[in-house]
């Protein structure tokens, strides 16, 4: 028994309204539509009219000829699954469009707070400056950010309310001051408003806001005129948000609740970005004191001279021995004999106060 063919636009029609009736996003009807339209042009072809090996064939075709990651062979496949499970109610298996094994979340690229004030300090212009400071100082994502609407902003409470968060959930984040005033300032400088925080500029559809091209546009050339190496995207800034947070004493459950996350492991890979967290583990080479090598200058505090690599490693003159110096939080302090009699009168002192400081020292640690 053959399909029922519809006309493309009759098929789009179809997919959008089980999209609607499953309550998916309007972002995720708009990734599937160009899904299946891509498959489509590639066969030139009605999807009706295609099978499983026309989904094998183009699985190859993303991985092999556009070389696409996996996450985005993933999506693709997803929206085809969806086309002819849910709307065209084939007999299919989920083996019959498989989807590709993703790798393990890797740790995502933050900058430094010197970087954010430079990709700030260099947006060409106010309102590109503006998302910029929202999308770093409430860590939205870039669709919250372009679905923002003055009425949104609780000067009252200081609170910025996303109604339309990720899966349809609702959150509030702070408003700081210093966010406040240039929203104050961009708004006023508009010249046509139509209800929404960040309207679109273009003529032809003037009711609606910007799209994520735009806030896309505004780090990518923020990015260039600063200068800044990293690879940077509206989502860097909500990383950098985070890392930052946590880095100041924010607990891993406030970051969860204010980036709207379900899953308190997608807010623990900040763990990993803190540097406050990573600093606070102790240095290994910090636990021990190493002999010294031969013909080395050690490097103390104050005296104005370099560290100098050894020229050789060979043992310790006779006569000659390290003591062990207590370290000090974050430095350590390496006593090292002079390696020949010419040897400054400087260095034989400070060897010489290290040395009694760690007879001191275990004096003081032998039990009675």
């Amino acid at each position: 028994m053959g399909h029922k063919e519809f006309p493309v636009t009759q098929l789009r029609t179809k997919v959008l309204e089980e999209l609607k009736l499953r309550n998916y996003s309007q972002a995720t009807a708009h990734t599937y539509i160009e899904a299946i339209r891509r498959y489509a042009e590639y066969f030139d072809v009605s999807p009706q009219q295609l099978g499983r090996e026309h989904i094998r064939q183009y699985q190859l075709h993303l991985i092999q000829e556009r070389k696409l990651e996996p996450k985005s062979v993933m999506v693709q496949m997803a929206a085809l699954r969806f086309l002819y499970l849910k709307v065209l109610r084939r007999n299919y298996s989920r083996d019959d469009i498989p989807l590709p094994r993703t790798p393990r979340r890797q740790i995502p690229v933050v900058l430094s707070i010197d970087e954010v004030r430079r990709l700030i300090d260099a947006a060409p212009n106010l309102r590109y400056r503006t998302i910029l400071m929202t999308l770093y100082d409430t860590g939205m994502r870039r669709a919250e950010l372009c679905q923002l609407r003055p009425a949104h902003v609780d000067k009252e409470r200081m609170m910025i309310r996303i109604p339309h968060g990720k899966g349809g959930k609702a959150r509030e984040v702070p408003l700081s001051f210093q966010l406040l005033e240039p929203l104050r300032t961009y708004y006023r400088s508009l010249r046509r408003r139509n209800g929404w925080m960040f309207p679109r500029g273009q003529a032809k559809r003037p009711q609606d806001p910007i799209t994520d091209k735009t806030v896309w546009h505004a780090c990518e050339e923020s990015t260039r005129r600063a200068a800044i190496t990293k690879p940077v995207h509206p989502h860097t800034l909500r990383h950098s948000c985070a890392t930052h947070m946590l880095d100041h004493g924010a607990e891993l459950p406030v970051i969860q609740v204010l980036l709207g996350h379900e899953d308190p492991r997608d807010t623990m890979i900040y763990l990993h970005l803190s540097t406050r967290k990573l600093k606070s583990a102790p240095s290994p080479l910090e636990m021990f004191d190493l002999a010294r090598p031969t013909g080395q200058e050690p490097a103390v505090s104050g005296t104005g001279l370099l560290w100098r690599w050894p020229t050789s490693f060979a043992p310790s003159p006779t006569g000659s021995s390290s003591a062990a110096v207590p370290a000090s939080p974050g430095r350590s302090i390496r006593s090292c004999a002079p390696s020949s009699a010419a040897a400054p009168l400087r260095w034989a002192a400070t060897v010489t106060a290290a040395r009694s400081v760690a007879r001191t020292s275990a004096s003081l640690s032998t039990p009675a």
